[in-house]
């Protein structure tokens, strides 16, 4: 009766081991399930986008948002989109485009896509008013938002000499030069 008792027990380093696999594991899931969702936030968001030219021709302001589903930043601001779309509906359309996708290669070279998140910010009459390049706070994007609804002057985002070093730009300082396309790193 005893011999069966210890063979069931589990030696000191098989209770180690299966320890450490839980632990891992535990660690592995957490770190996936925060990836998944990012992921898969991005898709949603673009797949409930409407098309472009829609969005464009409807009478509401809008904001386009180049991205890519492996560039940490735009799933950083992932979650920040979605609430800027459900505080904001019926008033703005956010519309996902991504630059791995032939599809949207027009639009791409068309607003000179030079690097993701590049967000494009377009008047309810569909005219382009400025743009941005990396990542946005989520109080940024709201007072842009705001500014894109009330038909206002798109905010500096930074003062003088900070935007001298930045990535914003109103549409009308922007250089009419070609460059390479955004997928390629020349």
């Amino acid at each position: 009766m005893k011999s069966h008792q210890t063979a069931t027990n589990l030696s000191l380093m098989e209770r180690f081991v299966l320890a450490s696999v839980a632990i891992i594991l535990g660690v592995l899931l957490f770190f996936l399930k925060g990836q998944v969702s990012t992921d898969a936030t991005l898709s949603n968001l673009a797949d409930r986008s409407l098309d472009p030219e829609v969005a464009l021709s409807n009478g509401r302001p809008t904001i386009f948002e180049f991205y890519a589903d492996w560039c940490e930043a735009c799933q950083e601001m992932s979650s920040d989109m979605l609430e800027l779309e459900a505080q904001n509906l019926n008033k703005l359309d956010l519309v996902l485009l991504n630059v791995d996708n032939p599809r949207w290669l027009d639009l791409i070279e068309k607003y000179n896509v030079k690097g993701i998140p590049q967000l494009n910010f377009f008047s309810s009459e569909g005219k382009l008013l400025g743009a941005s390049i990396g990542i946005r706070s989520f109080s940024e994007l709201k007072v842009v938002a705001k500014a894109l609804i009330m038909e206002e002057t798109l905010p500096n985002l930074l003062n003088s000499e900070e935007l001298k070093h930045s990535s914003f730009e109103l549409a009308t300082s922007r250089s009419n030069e070609n460059s390479s396309k955004p997928m390629s790193h020349s």
